[in-house]
């Protein structure tokens, strides 16, 4: 079932459960109401006048009377001390008892009722007469003084025109029903295909995104959840385009890279097969050549399949307490040999107390020796590259510093990405193009903030391990 179609029948479920209270408030919560609100009406009329009642003749009593005859607002009947019907009003009119009148039969029901005996004893009562489950009509019987004689009073009131009154609004209601249904339905459908519709052009994008047309937008220009998403979408469509150009500079690149070796291999192996194997000299040197080779393509692998596992969430860390300034030391030795090999001149500053950290050593060397690498390859022959430690208010900060022309501030970014890699000024090539990125991943699961300032001349690739 599609999101439309959920959409429409959530909101129809709501229309109908606003029809459905509208019945129950209408048919049975109003319908009682209106009943109890015109007895509690004639009680509390009546109330102010039961002594008078009692004590004074009715039929000298022109107004009180009157008064009753109205205060019923249906018809008022006076039965004698026989308990026989002597007049009978409607609406403070007096009824013609001899002719065959629709009126009469109230009281034909009231003599055959319950209540009758009640009526001859001269009791007070109040009934509710029941027709088919519902008040058909209100009783209130009061004794009174009639002629001088004993009499006895009914107050009937009707609820049959409160009845019509409440079929037709209830045939009203049923029309309503029905109209607001069908709006609504229509409405709904409306809606949730007008809400659904920017959802099946993000979907589309999607579609063509994985199928590989990574210029595909979704175009939504909207200040909400929806416009959001959209905006995300975009922005994932231009990384899968730098991602594809990357994919395809690291496929040159990686290529390129193993294939220089391979070559120097290759070359130099046979040059000692053929040529320089009988001068031990000569051989040992090109003998050094195939093994530094072989060691750095070993090492590009190792980059690779580094990274490679990083990314797939494979990164496991093995932290111990250990002192930064003994990491930093012994992984700044390593370097040194690699400084000298490429006529550059390696400073170590470190301060003189222990730097207590937790860290996993082996990951921390790795990101040393890559962010070591990067700058051998950005330094000139003769140059000096600085590894620093210091401590601050709060943690410790350590920097590779090299000499060089600055990196511009649009691609410090993206220098953390994988397989980026800024031309080599120094025109050496330490490293495989993803030393960043596996720097930017083990800082990342560290926990520790890195970055890159260019000032004066120098570039100071630095990370900080807070103490706090």
């Amino acid at each position: 079932m599609g999101i439309a179609v959920r959409l429409w029948a959530i909101m129809m479920v709501l229309v109908l459960l606003t029809v459905g209270f509208m019945w129950v408030f209408q048919v049975v919560l109003m319908e009682r109401n209106y009943i109890e609100s015109k007895t509690n009406e004639v009680q509390a009329q009546l109330e102010p006048i039961m002594g008078d009642l009692e004590t004074e003749d009715l039929a000298y009593n022109e107004q009180m009377l009157s008064y009753l005859s109205s205060t019923a607002e249906g018809k008022m009947l006076i039965i004698n001390d026989s308990g026989q019907l002597a007049e009978m009003y409607t609406f403070g009119h007096p009824i013609d008892l001899s002719a065959n009148h629709s009126d009469v039969q109230v009281w034909e029901r009231i003599a055959n009722g319950e209540n009758y005996p009640k009526i001859l004893a001269g009791e007070p009562y109040t009934s509710e007469r029941m027709d088919r489950n519902r008040v058909e009509a209100y009783e209130i019987g009061i004794p009174i003084r009639y002629y001088g004689a004993d009499a006895y009073l009914i107050l009937y009131h009707s609820f049959e025109e409160l009845y019509n009154v409440l079929d037709m609004n209830r045939r009203q209601l049923v029309i309503l029903s029905v109209i607001l249904t069908a709006a609504a339905a229509v409405l709904a459908a409306f809606l949730a295909k007008r809400f659904t519709h920017p959802i099946r052009v993000i979907k589309k994008t999607v579609d063509c995104l994985a199928a590989g047309e990574l210029t595909a937008v979704p175009g939504l220009k909207r200040g909400d959840e929806i416009g959001q998403l959209s905006h995300s979408v975009e922005e994932l469509g231009r990384a899968l385009q730098r991602v594809d150009v990357l994919r395809k500079e690291v496929i040159a690149n990686v290529s390129h890279e193993l294939r220089s070796p391979l070559a120097l291999i290759g070359g130099y192996a046979e040059m000692v097969r053929d040529i320089t194997w009988k001068d031990d000299q000569q051989r040992n040197e090109n003998l050094d050549l195939i093994i530094r080779e072989a060691n750095r393509m070993s090492e590009m692998v190792s980059d690779i399949m580094d990274y490679s596992q990083f990314q797939s969430g494979y990164l496991h860390l093995n932290k111990e307490d250990c002192d930064l300034r003994e990491v930093v030391w012994e992984e700044a030795g390593r370097c040194e040999k690699i400084a000298r090999e490429n006529h550059l001149t390696l400073q170590l500053e470190q301060p003189e107390t222990e730097c207590p950290v937790q860290v996993d050593a082996l990951k921390l060397s790795q990101v040393l020796r890559n962010l070591f690498n990067n700058a051998v390859n950005h330094t000139k022959d003769g140059g000096t590259i600085t590894i620093r430690t210091q401590r601050e208010a709060d943690g410790y900060r350590v920097s590779v510093i090299s000499p060089g022309d600055p990196i511009p501030e649009e691609e410090r970014e993206l220098i953390w990405e994988r397989y980026q890699r800024s031309q080599h000024q120094a025109g050496r090539r330490q490293g495989t193009g993803i030393g960043l990125s596996i720097v930017k991943t083990i800082l990342d699961a560290h926990g520790m903030s890195y970055g890159v300032d260019c000032q004066e001349g120098l570039t100071d690739f630095w990370f900080f391990y807070p103490t706090k």
